[in-house]
């Protein structure tokens, strides 16, 4: 089978992809999840001529400089003064409160000199609207403000409950089944064999899936046998999850039994083998109504293919339209040409405030330095053929999350 360009394999993976349904939840459940619908507001906001200071709320004509008023009410904010202020008179109000009809203009306390007998001196005059928050100054009844596929965070949350929401809909989080395999893993925590290592790439795929917006579903590790792999597809099968992420074992040595013990499960390859570097051997398939991703066991080959493969899939479970996530940059070390594959290269990122942001390849790039990988803020694409490239040079990144 033929090595795979990226893009055309990120079409294929998500390729006829119905988004998640949605569920309304409790807008304080909602961080994190992805908006199905556009919100709109249902009030404006303020939905009343507001004071932005502290002061008295006047009528303009009155306030010229010297002149005295008397002062009739107090209006704060969640108590309005009911009354209309006549010629010659004013309310002493709080930021927040409604401006009394018949007010135009709120003179801040700074500027007003109290006499004896409830009454003030304007200090200079003002014109009308001054320190007046006007009637849906923020937004109107109405007004879309927050899209569909939104990602709610701390300032749509905030909005959402200023718009008059206190339920919104969401999509249903994608599941994603993660699977590590091979008899040289341990979990997290365990203590290793002298012949095994530590198992980290399904708690990162699990992370990215969190943060992604989708719930994670911990399959453990299965042994480098047909009969372990055989069960796990089973009991797959009955979770039908969206996704199924395999880790290691998709090639085919005589230990690499996951693609095999796929197909005997009745998974339906798609394409195997991917035109990049790192991350060469990738899996896609269906089993089921499940999309099978067999990540490579290297660990900065899978989370690498994670965020190129895995990222693009969640977003289309999670009704996002698909988008180009790469950046221009400036290469700030030279880099030599490439061969047939994609390359993507783990690298550093300076922001400049003058100009597009200077990006340093790190000098080793071997799919097993986990390390780098967690220091680097960026990956350098690299085009199949490209030529060398010099520093100064432009070229195009996607940003780690």
């Amino acid at each position: 089978m033929a090595l795979l360009p990226v893009s055309e394999a990120v079409s294929r993976i998500v390729s006829g992809i119905c988004p998640r349904p949605a569920e309304t939840v409790p807008l304080n459940l909602s961080p994190g999840r992805r908006l199905a619908e556009p919100l709109a507001a249902l009030r404006s906001q303020p939905p009343f001529p507001a004071s932005a200071m502290d002061g008295y709320a006047v009528r303009s004509a009155d306030a010229v400089s010297g002149a005295e008023l008397k002062v009739i009410g107090m209006a704060a904010a969640g108590h309005g003064f009911r009354g209309s202020p006549g010629a010659g008179e004013c309310v002493r109000i709080f930021t927040g409160a409604p401006v009394p009809e018949g007010a135009d203009a709120v003179l801040i306390q700074e500027d007003a000199t109290v006499l004896p007998g409830d009454r003030i001196r304007v200090g200079e005059a003002l014109p009308a609207g001054r320190n007046v928050r006007a009637a849906g100054l923020d937004f109107r009844q109405g007004d879309v403000l927050l899209e569909a596929g939104r990602t709610m965070g701390m300032r749509e949350v905030a909005l959402a409950a200023a718009l008059g929401h206190g339920t919104v809909p969401v999509r249903t989080r994608p599941r994603v089944a993660i699977l590590a395999t091979g008899d040289e893993l341990v979990s997290p925590g365990e203590i290793p064999g002298p012949d095994q290592i530590i198992a980290s790439n399904a708690v990162g795929i699990a992370a990215f899936v969190a943060a992604a917006g989708g719930e994670a579903i911990d399959l453990g590790i299965a042994a480098d046998t047909r009969s372990s792999l055989a069960g796990v597809f089973a009991r797959t099968r009955e979770l039908s999850p969206d996704v199924l992420v395999t880790l290691g074992g998709a090639s085919v040595g005589d230990h690499d039994l996951v693609q095999e013990a796929l197909k005997a499960a009745g998974m339906e390859l798609d394409f195997w083998k991917i035109a990049m570097r790192p991350g060469k051997p990738l899996m896609f398939g269906r089993l089921g109504e499940t999309r099978v991703l067999g990540l490579p066991g290297n660990p900065v080959s899978s989370l690498v293919c994670a965020v190129l493969f895995l990222g693009p899939l969640l977003s289309a479970l999670l009704g996002e339209p698909p988008r180009d996530r790469t950046e221009a940059a400036i290469l700030g070390a030279d880099m030599g040409e490439n061969d047939q594959r994609q390359d993507y290269v783990r690298a550093t990122l300076t922001e400049s405030p003058d100009s597009l942001p200077i990006v340093t390849p790190y000098p080793r790039q071997d799919s097993s330095m986990l390390a780098t990988l967690a220091r680097s803020d960026c990956l350098v694409i690299r085009p199949p053929f490209a030529p060398p490239a010099s520093a100064g040079t432009l070229c195009r990144i996607l940003r780690l999350p």
